[in-house]
């Protein structure tokens, strides 16, 4: 580079060039509301890209009708991948708003237009016979380093129509938001860290949001993804959108010396270790249990019970009247059934862990949720309440945690990551509002403006013998 200018304009060429791939359609499709019209008008136009949506908002319609649009001006397939039981439900959304979804087992399945299939069914596709692809429940691939979102970027880096779809992340879940870029093609995680963070002290592992950057970084985040919490923030009405109230009820199993003992300990004070909470845990399996039991066989109404362990879902299973059990050992099929049978209301009680039924299903019409056992994970709690607590619960919610009073450490850490998520979700409204409400369609990359204001001088020892 002879000058300073040259530097700048190769540093401008370098960070802000992505290829475009959009479509640019008026969107019509009956059944969405005109918001979610906007969305999927938006995720059109931008052609790879994310809606980060809060549950309840119908994002499953909105990516059937992005999909089929697509299929329609792409000529060619689209395959939506979801967890299990949801791409059932799927196909019932499509059909609402008009759209045939074709529900596969394998690529002989594979019909012209809209498809869908599970993710532990990929391997039975070729994923180069689809123009789009759709991530439904997309934070799957938050872990940069699981094998997952490794497999899905080598199945797909090639698709021209990308779509991910998952409920609005954390503000200060970086990593998530930085392998949905690398999976759309925007950018990679190690990109995205270099330009907008440091490390935070010595730990290599902690990422910090520069302070002059989180303006710009969250513009370039809304720049392809349309991170909404209500309608209201792309100027809407939300007022139908606010939910009945949500109760949680927390009810604590007092530790005794045997029960003390037997979780190893020789005082009854909160467990601090992990390995000291699964033995606090283990130890009060019976007591839980049984409460938990006495309470929804109290009343005749539908119940979701959440579960950590394999003894805790049996006892649960067999104490409860009506209780089917959904684990991971059953096959896709017999999980299928079970599901089927709760939303039907054929089976009045489900008993299952959050890892295999909490993301992406609709259970308005259960009001009454049971943890037996607390979770470390706050995102895996807030998408198991809000099975029931969405857009179309026309009841008050009751969810009731049962815990040891040896494990209340875990509660109190629950109950302030659940306080510290709705802060910085206020937070994150308030700094993507402005570019979500302008319906960001560019192509171009928000960047952090390189401005050259001396030139650069090379030590001799840099220099070839030439300069």
């Amino acid at each position: 580079m002879d000058n300073a200018a040259d530097y700048s304009s190769f540093v401008s060429e370098k960070l802000t060039r992505v290829a475009p791939s959009g479509i640019d359609v008026r969107v019509d499709q009956v059944g969405l509301f005109q918001f979610q019209r906007d969305i999927v008008q938006w995720a059109l136009r931008r052609g790879r890209c994310a809606i980060f949506a809060s549950t309840g908002l119908g994002k499953s319609r909105m990516q059937v009708s992005w999909a089929n649009y697509v299929a329609e001006r792409a000529n060619g397939n689209v395959l939506i991948l979801a967890p299990l039981a949801v791409a059932s439900q799927t196909v019932d959304e499509g059909a609402k708003i008009g759209v045939g979804v074709t529900l596969c087992r394998d690529a002989s399945d594979v019909r012209p237009g809209v498809n869908i299939t599970n993710y532990d069914r990929l391997h039975l596709f070729d994923t180069s016979a689809f123009s789009g692809v759709v991530l439904d429940e997309s934070s799957i691939i938050k872990h940069h380093s699981a094998k997952t979102l490794q497999l899905l970027i080598d199945a797909f880096g090639r698709t021209p129509y990308r779509l991910a779809c998952t409920a609005t992340p954390a503000p200060n879940d970086f990593v998530e938001l930085g392998t949905h870029a690398e999976f759309l093609g925007i950018c990679t995680r190690a990109e995205m860290l270099s330009e907008y963070f440091v490390h935070d002290g010595g730990e290599t592992q902690k990422w910090r949001l520069k302070g002059h950057a989180r303006k710009k970084f969250w513009e370039f985040v809304a720049s392809w993804g349309a991170l909404v919490r209500t309608p209201a923030d792309l100027g809407y009405d939300g007022s139908t959108y606010n939910l009945p109230p949500m109760h949680v009820h927390h009810h604590t199993i007092s530790a005794d010396d045997a029960t003390t003992r037997a979780a190893g300990l020789l005082f009854a004070e909160p467990a601090s270790g992990l390995m000291e909470r699964r033995q606090a845990r283990r130890a009060s399996l019976s007591a839980r249990v049984a409460m938990c039991a006495d309470l929804v066989n109290a009343h005749d109404d539908p119940w979701v019970v959440w579960c950590d362990l394999n003894d805790e879902s049996d006892a649960l299973t067999s104490k409860i009247r009506g209780a089917v059990e959904v684990r991971g050992s059953m096959t896709s099929e017999e999980k299928e059934s079970a599901l089927a049978r709760f939303a039907s209301g054929d089976a009045r009680v489900i008993v299952s862990k959050p890892s295999i039924c909490g993301f992406g299903l609709n259970w308005q019409h259960c009001a009454h949720m049971a943890f037996v056992g607390v979770t470390d994970s706050w995102e895996a709690y807030h998408q198991a309440t809000k099975r029931i607590h969405r857009f179309g619960q026309k009841r008050e919610c009751n969810v009731h945690v049962f815990a040891s009073e040896l494990e209340g450490a875990v509660v109190k850490n629950l109950q302030r990551k659940e306080r510290d998520a709705e802060v910085m979700s206020a937070e994150l409204s308030a700094e993507v509002g402005e570019s979500v409400r302008a319906h960001v369609r560019g192509t171009t990359r928000v960047t952090n403006t390189y401005n050259a204001t001396a030139r650069m001088v090379v030590p001799e020892w840099l220099q070839s013998e030439e300069a």
